[in-house]
């Protein structure tokens, strides 16, 4: 089978290949540190097996070029950037990595948390400068505040179950309720609109897809306390960036914003920047509006990271390669 690998480092190459060795599988390897889109997809015209990560674009363009393809396995929870119902539609499976990291988003969420209630980011830029004045830096207490978490899977009740160690007030906002979670952590499953009122701090925790694109937007972000505090682990387009740059202009949100993904994001990752000279002016206006929000002083900005720990990366490759396996014996799991 003529494997494709995408987005691979080095050392995940490494540790494909010899797990590969180990479990005898039968296939020709390829590995490459590029997404997968339609710019390079012509390379690719023999791959009966593209492993991607989450800036590999699998669409229709994509597909279409890709005749033999029959698995597609990303490398992540998430599966926005391939089109499902046309692979369905095409008899090619496809499976994700759930599971993986859990309670390391979940950790990362809570260092957003902390790091902008203690105005980590303020007391290091001046202490570096060899100021030591406490001006400006009181912080926020976690005990016995509210938080409002928006999706209760696996990475949100993780979440709250930190919460609830912290002393915190739990509210949730899910379409399904989780019983568990009332009973162990004394959360309260609370319309989104109640939610957004009462919460001190709200932090998403849901996959992106038509229903949940902008749950938070320009509407209902003013329903947000003006000191509270908003934070997305989970993907970009979930919550409106026009909604956070009008809240930042408006002094709301001063209890800080902490983002590890957010809209346009794509625009900001150097290769494919420069690789395009055909971004759409709705593109580029979302990406001015993130640079807006990169320059404040109360937000907190990282490349993805959440889930970017040595265990997590480990467990990843380990999901990847048991889908990979489980395809060939002819039994998939995690098929989405």
């Amino acid at each position: 089978m003529k494997l494709h690998f995408f987005e691979v480092e080095d050392w995940e190459k490494l540790y494909f290949e010899k797990k590969i060795r180990e479990l005898n599988i039968d296939a020709q390897l390829d590995f490459s540190l590029q997404p997968l889109d339609e710019t390079n997809v012509h390379l690719y015209k023999e791959a009966e097996a593209a492993i991607v990560f989450i800036y590999s674009k699998l669409n229709k363009q994509v597909l279409d070029s890709l005749p033999y393809l029959k698995l597609i396995i990303t490398r992540s929870t998430g599966y926005d950037h391939i089109d499902i119902p046309l692979a369905k539609e095409r008899g090619i499976t496809v499976c994700n990595v759930p599971g993986y990291g859990d309670n390391t988003v979940a950790e990362y969420t809570f260092a957003l948390i902390l790091a902008l209630a203690r105005k980590i980011r303020p007391m290091i830029e001046r202490t570096s400068r060899g100021i030591f004045s406490r001006d400006g830096l009181t912080g926020m207490d976690l005990m016995g505040k509210t938080i409002g978490v928006i999706g209760s899977g696996r990475i949100g009740r993780h979440v709250i179950r930190i919460a609830h160690g912290f002393g915190m007030n739990i509210l949730v906002y899910d379409q399904v309720k989780n019983e568990e979670v009332v009973s162990k952590y004394n959360a309260q499953y609370v319309p989104l609109e109640d939610l957004l009122r009462n919460s001190d701090i709200v932090t998403l925790h849901v996959p992106y897809n038509q229903s949940t694109h902008h749950l938070i937007n320009t509407s209902n972000i003013r329903l947000m306390k003006s000191d509270a505090m908003l934070i997305n682990t989970s993907r970009g387009p979930v919550v409106q960036i026009e909604a956070i740059v009008q809240s930042l202009r408006e002094g709301r949100l001063t209890g800080g914003v902490g983002l590890d993904t957010f809209e346009a994001e794509d625009i900001w990752i150097e290769e494919e920047y420069l690789k395009r000279d055909d971004i759409p002016a709705v593109k580029l206006k979302k990406a001015m509006e993130a640079f807006y929000i990169l320059q404040s002083e109360n937000v907190l900005v990282s490349p993805h990271n959440a889930y970017n720990t040595k265990d997590a990366l480990y467990r990843i490759l380990d999901i990847t390669l048991d889908n990979l396996k489980g395809f060939l014996e002819g039994h998939p799991q995690n098929s989405l």
